[in-house]
């Protein structure tokens, strides 16, 4: 199973969507019993169970897709950069990239709400398929994360939510010698 989440700006009715791993009946109900339009994806990386839903969402809606590559399944996307703010349907997010679990790996942060895929989820960090990848996923969890705003909620793409202050104090791997 992976998480897809729904971010929508209530008063224009148009909505984002983060990681479409399925796009079945249900994602389509709950997106059209609210009235939304999803206008953009956010992609935290390119692995299928992440994405296989986009071939089936850009069937339905005219929709902008956010990834750290150029194409999924021959669909273009917008290649994001480490620290890019974005600005979608009046949502400001700010994309962060953490590398360690999968080279096109990106968090969203929108407010004090961390969309994480599978970098970090309750109690644990994502696989790497090294040593040296597991350091410098730790390193940017360390530095890019570890210092944001403790009541953060955490969104992973597997998983319960948690917040970024349990993590702190639970999640041992974080502090893994690098």
């Amino acid at each position: 199973f992976s998480n897809t989440y729904i971010i929508a700006n209530d008063e224009t009715k148009e909505a984002i969507l983060v990681d479409p791993g399925k796009f079945d009946t249900h994602l389509l109900s709950q997106i059209e019993d609210n009235d939304y339009y999803i206008s953009a994806v956010l992609i935290s990386h390119s692995h299928e169970n992440h994405i296989n839903g986009i071939k089936t969402l850009v069937k339905i809606y005219d929709t902008k897709i956010y990834a750290g590559v150029s194409h999924l399944f021959g669909i273009p996307c917008t290649v994001l950069k480490d620290g890019d703010n974005l600005d979608i349907n009046g949502i400001e997010i700010k994309a962060i990239k953490i590398s360690g679990h999968s080279g096109d790996s990106f968090v969203y942060l929108v407010d004090n709400f961390l969309f994480t895929g599978d970098v970090l989820s309750a109690g644990r960090i994502g696989t790497s398929t090294n040593n040296f990848a597991r350091a410098n996923l730790i390193n940017d969890l360390q530095t890019k994360i570890c210092n944001l705003n403790p009541m953060t909620i955490i969104f992973p793409g597997h998983g319960p939510p948690s917040t970024l202050k349990v993590e702190k104090e639970i999640n041992s791997s974080l502090y893994e010698e690098i």
